[in-house]
């Protein structure tokens, strides 16, 4: 469902550079919030990726 990952989806190995792509965004982003002040921002932004990692995880796993 998600176009930028569908580029990397046809193998394993596009598919753990996603994952770490999106962590490390992930990462550089509560850092830039954090040193801004945003803790908050922070947090949310913390809480939305893991939400929708559970998401695709769940999709993946009702597609089999």
């Amino acid at each position: 469902m998600n176009p930028v990952a569908r580029v990397f989806g046809k193998s394993t190995p596009g598919l753990v550079s996603n994952f770490a792509a999106e962590t490390a965004s992930m990462i550089v982003l509560g850092y830039l919030f954090h040193k801004a002040g945003h803790h908050k921002l922070e947090r949310i932004a913390s809480l939305l990726n893991i939400g929708a990692s559970s998401a695709a995880v769940a999709y993946g796993f009702g597609q089999r």
